[in-house]
């Protein structure tokens, strides 16, 4: 007796799009990294009930599309505020006055480390070395590195962004 073989046909809110960067790839299961990129870029984050449809179209397994996107700190599974903050935390940052520049920016901001703000426009993340150790401690704002800060500046850049 033969057996029957069930196709799962995965849907989510997003599926098109995904599907539409997948196939821009070709479906290239190496082209992992770069689909997790653009999705993130077009959606603001990677959710995670689309990384059953990457991994389907890419013909990997949804463990390993999982894996790499957690992997990566980069990656968002879930939403992030219009703007990300990431303070350093390795050892030249902490050395220079990190804990203190992030108690300073959680006591402004109102949030702790990895919570985004009540307005959605600030998420604050912890990141572990941006190569800036000459000029520490140094913190990250939407891909822009800042060296020598301090809580002054660390405030006077938030208020910037509109916190």
């Amino acid at each position: 007796m033969a057996k029957k073989h069930t196709i799962i046909e995965f849907k989510s809110p997003h599926s098109t799009e995904v599907r539409e960067i997948c196939l821009a790839y070709g479906n290239r299961s190496d082209a992992l990294l770069e689909i997790l990129h653009d999705v993130q870029e077009k959606l603001g984050y990677v959710p995670e009930s689309e990384l059953p449809i990457i991994a389907n179209a890419l013909n990997i397994s949804r463990a390993e599309a999982y894996g790499v996107a957690t992997f990566y700190h980069d990656f968002h599974l879930k939403p992030v505020g219009k703007h990300v903050l990431k303070i350093c935390r390795a050892e030249a940052c902490q050395s220079m006055g990190s804990k203190a520049l992030i108690s300073s920016v959680e006591k402004f901001l109102n949030v702790k480390m990895g919570a985004t703000t009540a307005d959605g426009l600030i998420t604050l993340e912890a990141t572990y070395c941006l190569g800036l150790c000459a000029s520490a401690p140094a913190l990250m704002i939407d891909d822009r590195p800042k060296a020598r800060m301090n809580s002054t500046k660390a405030e006077a850049l938030l208020k910037e962004l509109g916190a």
